[in-house]
């Protein structure tokens, strides 16, 4: 009596395809963005397309850290090769240039007191095409140590994600009145020491 031997199964480790881990990358930033208040959201949405049509070979780094959503728009993948980024956080956007100290701002719009990184808020994604804003955005290009590439286009990486993160949106602001009327008289609520 013949026994057939067993069938032989090859078990092939398939990876995913670019297409779907774009889908996946895309699916987890805007995951990011909607924790925000839909003001917000939008802004980072508007100001991130301005930056990715501006830049389209950078690739886009993404930090959901603890106090802020920060969109890099690097050069390589090292973070140092960083030319602008969005920092979002619960009060608003701001684009914040990683070399910001050495660039060229005649017009005295970066901010912060930082030896390398300095900031713009973008009170909307117009800000972005502001002459002085275009021209700081420009500069940080051209001192760039490596460049841009010309041809072919960026890509988003998800660099690190904080378990633990400051809210994403801004309390409501309960207003209690000082008194309140009660049947003609006015009554005191009660406030602890």
């Amino acid at each position: 009596m013949g026994t057939t031997p067993p069938e032989r199964v090859s078990l092939v480790k398939r990876e995913p395809s670019k297409t779907a881990a774009a889908e996946s990358t895309a699916r987890q930033v805007a995951g990011f963005i909607a924790k925000f208040d839909p003001v917000v959201a939008k802004r980072i949405r508007a100001a991130r397309a301005g930056l990715r049509g501006r830049l389209p070979t950078a690739l886009e780094q993404v930090y959901d850290n603890y106090n802020f959503l920060a969109i890099g728009y690097c050069t390589t993948e090292r973070t140092s090769d960083c030319l602008v980024s969005l920092a979002a956080s619960a009060k608003g956007v701001a684009l914040s240039f990683y070399h910001g100290a050495s660039l060229p701002d005649p017009k005295h719009l970066l901010l912060g007191g930082g030896k390398q990184n300095l900031f713009v808020r973008l009170e909307s994604a117009k800000t972005l095409a502001q002459p002085a804003v275009d021209a700081l955005i420009r500069s940080a290009i051209a001192q760039a140590k490596t460049p841009l590439p010309k041809t072919g286009g960026g890509y988003t990486i998800i660099k690190s994600v904080s378990a633990k993160q400051r809210p994403r949106r801004l309390r409501e602001k309960i207003q209690t009145p000082t008194h309140f009327v009660r049947a003609g008289s006015l009554v005191r609520p009660h406030r602890p020491r």
